[in-house]
């Protein structure tokens, strides 16, 4: 079973760790991470996941990795509410299950780190859940 994961790089070295999580976790399901797509950050996860779900009909789901911090304004949380709107709406459109596996909004430095682990795994957990049930 073939999955594609959506990597925000803006902040790439935290989210490479996740996708190493990703990676482990998929492999314990006896699943396969079998496209990786890098987008600048959360804002084009949406547009790329699309687009892979368009173009490989063979995909049995996605994965989406990302951080949206907090800033000094609600640009990161209108942004972030909008970005996972429309994971949802991907996933209902395609009938395919997509692990989020983004934190935040509102993530302050503190947040990340520990959130990365269980984010990643939890959305290959998601993916797995939702194809058997």
């Amino acid at each position: 079973m073939g999955i594609v994961a959506v990597c925000g790089s803006y902040h790439k070295a935290e989210i490479e760790l996740m996708l190493g999580y990703a990676k482990e976790e998929a492999a314990i399901h006896s699943l396969e991470i079998s496209e990786i797509i890098w987008v600048p950050g959360s804002m084009e996860v949406p547009l790329a996941l699309k687009r892979a779900l368009t173009q490989n009909s063979k995909l049995e789901g996605a994965i989406c990795l990302g951080i949206i911090e907090k800033g000094e304004t609600q640009h990161g949380a209108a942004m972030g509410h909008g970005v996972i709107q429309t994971i949802i709406d991907l996933q209902l459109e395609f009938d395919k299950p997509i692990g989020l596996g983004i934190i935040g909004p509102g993530a302050e430095q503190r947040h990340i780190e520990p959130r990365l682990e269980p984010h990643a795994r939890a959305a290959v957990n998601a993916v797995v859940t939702m194809n058997n049930l």
